[in-house]
């Protein structure tokens, strides 16, 4: 599904991802660990193609199609979905509106016709109900006024209505108390299938008891250093980063 081979990437001159590669295939759940500055951030808006950041060596390629000459809308609409660490405030735009706007646009870059409002009611309401979000949420404006609990449960409500191909969440735990943190997890556990793919960015074990990966990937100072399964992420849990970039 996803294959990246020898990315060099950064801002402003400044080098940050050092030749990553990386392969995701469809049905597979992948994390992303790594210490602060590490370059995990900057691998996740790479993909999603926001254009602060220069791709100055290697490939991107979805479903077979390379990315470069792809926006972050283009690739949105081929089926990338990224959630913000950090989601914006848009204040007179409700969450319902947006999420009928994001739908309809997708479907009209694919040559589809927009969705019925019966068939869009049925499916917010079924959605919201997998979260545990209540009506008058819906109608709130766009993370305007939001705990950081909300804001990252509006975000997995928004992947699990657009129903994107590959799921890129950036950080989703930060902030989150434990309940907030199940009720995410279970919601991208409720998503994630044998036609779609999962690429989790923490810093923190804790999520990955939730959401199980396929694969764990350690990333320091713009390089992967080790991957391996769920069991990596217990390792760095008990070591910390220190022994694996002292491997």
């Amino acid at each position: 599904m996803l294959k990246i081979e020898n990315l060099h990437a950064g801002v402003e001159g400044n080098e940050i991802l050092k030749g990553i590669n990386l392969e995701i295939k469809p049905g597979e759940v992948h994390a992303i660990m790594g210490p602060n500055g590490s370059g995990k951030s900057t691998l996740s808006s790479v993909i999603a193609g926001k254009e602060d950041y220069e791709v100055t060596q290697g490939t991107i390629v979805f479903e077979g199609e390379d990315l470069m000459d792809l926006d972050a809308a283009e690739r949105a609409h081929k089926g990338i979905f990224l959630s913000f660490q950090y989601p914006i405030e848009i204040p007179g735009i409700t969450v319902t509106n947006f999420i009928k706007t994001s739908i309809n646009e997708t479907r009209k870059a694919q040559g589809l016709e927009e969705m019925r409002a019966g068939e869009m009611l049925k499916l917010i309401r079924e959605k919201a109900e997998m979260l545990q979000i209540k009506k008058d949420f819906l109608s709130r404006s766009l993370n305007e006024g939001f705990s950081g609990g909300e804001k990252k449960r509006n975000e997995i409500f928004q992947m699990m209505m657009l129903n994107p191909k590959l799921a890129v969440l950036d950080e989703t735990d930060s902030g989150l108390d434990i309940d907030a943190l199940r009720i995410v997890a279970d919601g991208v556990n409720k998503f994630r299938s044998q036609n779609n793919a999962v690429l989790v960015i923490t810093h923190y074990q804790r999520l990955l008891d939730h959401i199980v990966p396929d694969y764990v990937h350690v990333l320091s100072d713009g390089r992967i250093l080790k991957s391996g399964d769920k069991n990596l992420a217990l390792e760095l849990e008990e070591k910390g980063y220190d022994w694996v970039t002292s491997i």
